[in-house]
């Protein structure tokens, strides 16, 4: 029993003695190893930057002839005789139809009644004149002759304007030179002044109407360069027109734009637009992602000698991937770029840039330590 009992405490002292062992090194080193710091977030920072922030929007505009021009008779009659069809290309005074007015022939008939007329008044008047030198005839009849002359060369003059415009109204010729858009009528058919004859569309580039909102149009004036694409082919636009009327019928504002090089796009065909609705040029802007807010008002991070610095600031225009600083920071600050849920007024923080200088420093440390190490080794 005695021998079984100094076995247990013998025992008991090679415990204790193992538990000093492992438990005593840590006491003598001041428990170091439990007390590690918890390093400082590391974080990116960058200057703000000067740049032209623009905000764009998609729009789909109509492409129309540069110029275009309804013809109309000036009078009423049987179409007669054709001289062209839609689609084909015209030159300005080109026939396009004929239309037998049946006062043509008549008119004409007054006008050379009335040449007549006053052509027998000139040869009364000659002979009156030299009567009337010679003392034959009283001044009374000879200036009545000299006034009926007059009266005959009126009378002339308008007929011949009167035939001349049943002439014209006769034969409708092409005003500009262009392409013949639509031609409405057949042989034989009965017009009038407020028959459309055809629509002819101008030489030259094309226009493009389109529609815009309140908000937009304000970003908007003549002049202003637009991008327009059609099957994957961009075309150069220029503003012409800012109505500053809102249109009843859509309830937005209309807008024409000019295309020099617009031949290949097809007359009411549909194409998208861009316009640059807002515009901010060479101001101070961040990341978009930097602007913090707290109860509506926007904020920014800044660093400076490893502390956080949060600065109430004026935002301007943004887009999708920056932000224009109204005030609040200035060009020289660094300010913070990325987020983590430990960044707030006054906490320290670590540069990405300044880590990684403080890392490769270390691993430079220990390679050379390792080297003494192995030194020593073969020393001994």
């Amino acid at each position: 029993m005695t021998k079984k009992k100094v076995f247990i405490i013998a025992g008991t002292v090679v415990v204790v003695a193992v538990l000093a062992g492992l438990v005593l090194p840590k006491i003598l080193s001041g428990g170091k190893e439990e007390l590690v710091a918890e390093a400082p977030p590391v974080v990116t920072a960058e200057k703000p930057q000067t740049r032209t922030i623009e905000i764009s929007n998609e729009l789909i505009g109509t492409i129309e002839p540069d110029s275009i021009v309804h013809v109309t008779p000036l009078g009423s009659g049987e179409v007669t005789n054709i001289g062209v069809k839609t689609g084909d290309t015209v030159t300005a005074g080109q026939l396009l139809c004929v239309i037998d007015t049946k006062q043509v022939e008549s008119t004409r008939i007054a006008m050379e009644t009335s040449r007549i007329t006053y052509e027998d008044a000139k040869r009364n008047l000659d002979r009156y004149t030299v009567l009337h030198a010679a003392g034959d005839v009283a001044d009374a009849d000879y200036q009545s002759t000299v006034d009926k002359v007059e009266t005959a060369r009126l009378q002339y003059e308008n007929a011949k304007i009167l035939y001349n415009n049943q002439l014209e109204g006769s034969q409708v010729t092409a005003p500009i030179s262009g392409k013949v858009e639509s031609f409405d009528i057949s042989l034989h058919d009965m017009i009038s002044p407020q028959t459309t004859i055809c629509v002819i569309s101008g030489d030259g580039g094309k226009s493009l109407t389109f529609y815009v909102s309140e908000r937009i149009i304000s970003g908007l004036k003549a002049g202003d360069a637009i991008r327009v694409e059609k099957n994957g082919t961009d075309h150069e636009a220029t503003i012409t027109e800012v109505s500053t009327m809102v249109d009843s019928g859509s309830g937005l504002f209309k807008v024409k734009a000019s295309i020099p090089a617009g031949d290949t796009l097809a007359t009411g065909t549909s194409v998208k637009l861009y316009v640059t609705a807002q515009k901010a040029e060479n101001v101070l802007t961040v990341p978009v992602d930097s602007v913090y807010y707290e109860a509506g008002n926007p904020f920014i991070y800044t660093y400076s000698n490893g502390t956080l610095k949060k600065n109430a600031v004026t935002i301007g225009l943004t887009n999708n991937e920056f932000a224009e600083v109204q005030s609040g920071i200035s060009a020289d600050d660094q300010v913070i770029t990325t987020w983590t849920s430990e960044l707030y007024d006054g906490s320290k923080v670590t540069l990405a840039e300044e880590n990684n200088q403080e890392t490769t420093t270390e691993t430079e440390t220990t390679e050379g330590n390792g080297t003494e190490v192995e030194t020593s080794a073969s020393a001994q």
